[in-house]
């Protein structure tokens, strides 16, 4: 399995890549391509060509969860679709794998923070695989859906409002997902912004892979200056856990990822960063 990032706040010294506070993957295993998340904009699709992906064969499109950050690339994803149908430029039409709350309409204070695109629309571009259950994307790479929440310290407060059934509800992100990739030695968790809590998804990717040991854990871990209680929390959890190295990004404050390096073996994220297992 391979793994590109191809958007992430931080961009790497000397290298050329663009960064945006969002989140974009692109993740090769066994002859499927899968871009997990778009980021705000088109840098994800800057970023990949530099990294000499054109993104006209991707098997799989997966969002993590529905907020802007992670779905507004979906607009520019498009427009590229619909400029290889103009010039008659072949492309594989992709599945959008995502759980069904992803494309709800999402709002905080007034302010939209969800996907500006609806399901009714993406419909006419992908293939849809809208679930709550884990859905394979290859033999040994899964999309989680729908995480249990089995502890007390995670995902307690709801952040902003959605719409569903007719009226505007507390958002608990239950949309939020990430994949885990397995392997012979362990299980390998990629994270969007872990709203669900980053110690109930690496517990729930251990459940559906069947495997204990983490080798790595990249992406958001829903640490931006954290209560005492939840940072406590979630590094005794890291203590206990059998885990090789991680790679926290995006949603992670600094004294946040200095706090976890304590217990942890943790590594630099950056756009064009290249990760095999």
């Amino acid at each position: 399995m391979k793994l590109k990032v191809l958007l992430d706040n931080n961009t790497i010294t000397d290298r050329y890549f663009y960064g945006e506070p969002g989140v974009s993957y692109l993740i090769e295993d066994e002859g499927k391509k899968i871009l997990f998340d778009l980021g705000y904009s088109d840098v994800f699709i800057k970023n990949a060509k530099k990294l000499g992906e054109d993104l006209k064969d991707l098997d799989f499109v997966v969002v993590s969860h529905g907020h802007l950050d992670h779905t507004w690339g979906l607009k520019h994803l498009i427009s590229k679709f619909n400029e290889w149908e103009t010039e008659k430029i072949n492309y594989k039409k992709p599945t959008l794998v995502a759980h069904p709350l992803a494309f709800k309409y999402k709002e905080l204070k007034g302010r939209c923070i969800g996907s500006l695109i609806g399901k009714e629309v993406l419909e006419n571009f992908f293939e849809m695989k809208l679930t709550k259950e884990p859905f394979w994307l290859s033999e040994n790479l899964v999309f989680l859906g729908e995480i249990e929440r089995t502890n007390s310290f995670e995902n307690i407060d709801s952040l902003g409002d959605i719409f569903i059934d007719t009226r505007m509800r507390d958002d608990y992100l239950l949309d939020d997902s990430a994949l885990a990739y397995k392997n012979d030695n362990g299980t390998f968790v990629i994270t969007g912004c872990s709203h669900a809590g980053i110690c109930n998804t690496i517990e729930y990717a251990k459940k559906i892979t069947e495997k204990e040991n983490i080798l790595d854990v990249i992406g958001g871990f829903h640490l931006l200056n954290p209560s005492e209680n939840i940072i406590a929390e979630t590094l005794d959890y890291f203590k206990e856990l059998d885990i090789e190295k991680a790679h926290p990004c995006h949603c992670v404050d600094l004294k946040s990822k200095i706090e976890i390096s304590k217990v942890v073996d943790i590594e630099e994220v950056g756009s064009g960063l290249v990760i095999e297992i």
